[in-house]
Order: C-alpha cells, then sequence, then structure tokens
C-alpha cells in the first residue's frame, strides 16, 4: 500500500510522458521524408521536442547540432521527472545522473584528445549540469588539454580516477573512456547493492545486471572477432561483475579457439536459451543484448508498476529513442532507403558503453 501510494502519482506522470514517445508508425513516417529539413520540421510539430528545436534555422541541421537539441529533450525530461519526485525517488535520479555526466566527460575527452572541435555545444546543458552535478562545468568547457581537463574535475569524484593513471607515456582515449566506464559501473552496482530498499534494489539489479553481462558479451565477441586478442588481454578491458554470466562462462568465450567456439560457449550460458529464440546460429551479440534489455525493463515495469522501475524503464526507452533518432536523421543526410533506415532503428545501435 505505501509503494501505491507513493508511486500513484509520478506512475501517472510517466504514464502521460510516455504517451509522447515517438511511435513505430511515426518513425516509419519520418523515414520516408526527403530531407533532413523536413524530418527536423516533423519533430517540431511532436510535444517532446517542440521546445528543444522550436528555433532552430536550416544552418543550424548538421548533426551536432541536431544532437545537442534532442539530448536537451532527453534532460528535460530527466528534470521533469526530477521535481514531480519525492526525495527517495529524487535519491534514486542522483544516483542514475552519473550516467550523464560521464557520457558528458566522454564526449569532451574524445575533442581533447583528438584535437578536433566540438560538433556541439555543450553550454547548451551548462543550466541542467548546474542544478544536479558538481562538475564545474564551466572551467572543463574551457580546457584546452588533457592537463586542463584533469585539473578541471579537481573536488569531483572523478578526478582520482585520472590522477592515478600513468601519464608518462601518453594517455589514450581508450585508458581514458575505460577508466570513466569501470568507474560508473562499480558505482552503480555498489550504490544499488547497499543503498538501496529490497523491493528498489531487486528491480534494478535485474536491468543493471543484464546489461553488464550483455556489455561483457559484446565486448567479449568484439575483442575476438576484430582484435584477435589474448584471452588476458580480454580479461582486462571486461567489467569485473557478473550478474547471470558466469565467470566459467567468460573463460570459455574468451579462451575459445574459434567463433564457432565462442558462440557454443554463449549458447551454453544463462543467455543460451534466447539464442535460440528466433536468432540465426550465430546471433549478433548486440541483437541479443537489444532483446534481453528490452525483455528486462518490460518485465520490470509491468510486474512493478508502482516502484522505482517506472523511473528506470521511461529513462531507458527515451535514451533509445534519442539513439533511434540520430541514426534516422543521419541516414536520411545520406540518402539510405527508407526500408533499410527503418531496418536500422530496429537494430542495436553501435558505439561505446556510455555514450
Amino acid at each position: 500500500m505505501g509503494n501505491l501510494l507513493a508511486y500513484s502519482g509520478l506512475t501517472a506522470k510517466v504514464k502521460a510522458m510516455q504517451s509522447r514517445l515517438i511511435t513505430s508508425e511515426q518513425m516509419r513516417e519520418m523515414a520516408a521524408l526527403s530531407s533532413v529539413t523536413a524530418c527536423v520540421e516533423y519533430l517540431k510539430r511532436h510535444p517532446s521536442y517542440a521546445d528543444p528545436l522550436g528555433d532552430t534555422q536550416a544552418g543550424e541541421l548538421h548533426r551536432g547540432a541536431i544532437e545537442q537539441y534532442l539530448k536537451l529533450s532527453e534532460y528535460q525530461d530527466f528534470a521533469k521527472l526530477y521535481r514531480f519526485s519525492n526525495l527517495t525517488q529524487r535519491k534514486f535520479l542522483d544516483f542514475y545522473f552519473i550516467h550523464y555526466e560521464v557520457a558528458f566527460l566522454k564526449r569532451y575527452l574524445r575533442s581533447i584528445i583528438s584535437h578536433t572541435p566540438l560538433d556541439l555545444n555543450l553550454s547548451v546543458f551548462q543550466q541542467f549540469f548546474d542544478r544536479h552535478s558538481s562538475l564545474d562545468f564551466t572551467r572543463i568547457m574551457e580546457a584546452k588539454s588533457l592537463t586542463d581537463f584533469i585539473a578541471a574535475l579537481e573536488g569531483s569524484v572523478f578526478y582520482p580516477l585520472f590522477t592515478n593513471l600513468d601519464r608518462e607515456n601518453g594517455l589514450s582515449l581508450f585508458d581514458c573512456e575505460n577508466v570513466l566506464d569501470m568507474f560508473y559501473f562499480k558505482t552503480m552496482w555498489r550504490i544499488i547493492n547497499k543503498k538501496l530498499k529490497p523491493a528498489d534494489r531487486n528491480i534494478l539489479i535485474q536491468c543493471f545486471g543484464s546489461q553488464l553481462d550483455m556489455l561483457n558479451i559484446q565486448w567479449l565477441y568484439r575483442c575476438k572477432q576484430f582484435y584477435h586478442m589474448a584471452p588476458s588481454e580480454i580479461y582486462a578491458v571486461l567489467i569485473p561483475i557478473q550478474y547471470r554470466l558466469k565467470v566459467s562462462d567468460i573463460r570459455s568465450m574468451a579462451e575459445s579457439e574459434t567463433m564457432d567456439g565462442f558462440f557454443s560457449a554463449l549458447k551454453n550460458s544463462r543467455y543460451g536459451s534466447v539464442t535460440e529464440q528466433g536468432l540465426a546460429k550465430h546471433p549478433h551479440p548486440e541483437v541479443l543484448a537489444r532483446q534481453v534489455n528490452e525483455h528486462i525493463y518490460q518485465y520490470t515495469s509491468q510486474k512493478n508498476p508502482y516502484s522505482i522501475a517506472v523511473l528506470n524503464t521511461y529513462l531507458y526507452r527515451k535514451e533509445q529513442e534519442i539513439q533511434r533518432l540520430i541514426t534516422l536523421i543521419e541516414s536520411i543526410r545520406y540518402g539510405v532507403p527508407s526500408q533499410t533506415i527503418i531496418e536500422s532503428i530496429t537494430s542495436p545501435f553501435k558505439g561505446g558503453l556510455i555514450s
């Protein structure tokens, strides 16, 4: 009864916001449009994107600008949920915000290390970060080198991560992104297991634990298929947390001599039953990840409609929507046929652990 009272208002709010998510039919309509401008005009008529995209001009429709406006819609939704939440629910959202901080830091790191200018104006997010983050947003944005960037993190939980890295031989983008990813996953796993009430903990362990397993499976696949890394090298880049994927499963996949052996080991894991349901003999791990994650988020929100699951699932679906829209718009920009676009936005998205 307590959860019903605590979450009844929030559940109603989330349902109203879910009704404004882009439908499959709307995605198909957008995929059939002939230009990026037409696509943006379509989104301007949609309630979730009318405000962020409202003042955009034709000259502002490069990828970076569109992406920043779409991400702004995601942040606005987070802010709405935060204002509507009680203290317990805000505690979860404060933890969840680490996800946005890591994504922001990684985006800026890519620009600094590759010596390329940012293709989007991150300052449009400053008000949002000033309200929810302890990062010195202005100082980070002013950083012109990796040394400046690390100095700008002083006083935050991220600062020790970089001061403890060996910088004598230079730091690669992989080094920096990997340390941020590891911090994020370890921190969230610790918070979920130690700082949340049992009911909320069980829900989030299902979602977050499955995501961790899927990310490790994807990394195992990429390391073997594309980089031909030795098992010892593979173990070094994996997230050192397991949910339903056993250490023995990981070892079997990492040490398999062929890709046939890799998929055989995957089939023998707890996720093996999923690989036999409508997927090819060698299911793409990102396809598997999408199926598992979609199932887990839908299952937890349907089974626990008056719980933290309503927040967790909505934020996940909104982020997936943004990724689909970015893929769709860029496909239109390069003249990809509409049917191919539809197929691409119903398949997994490429990228790092947190992008």
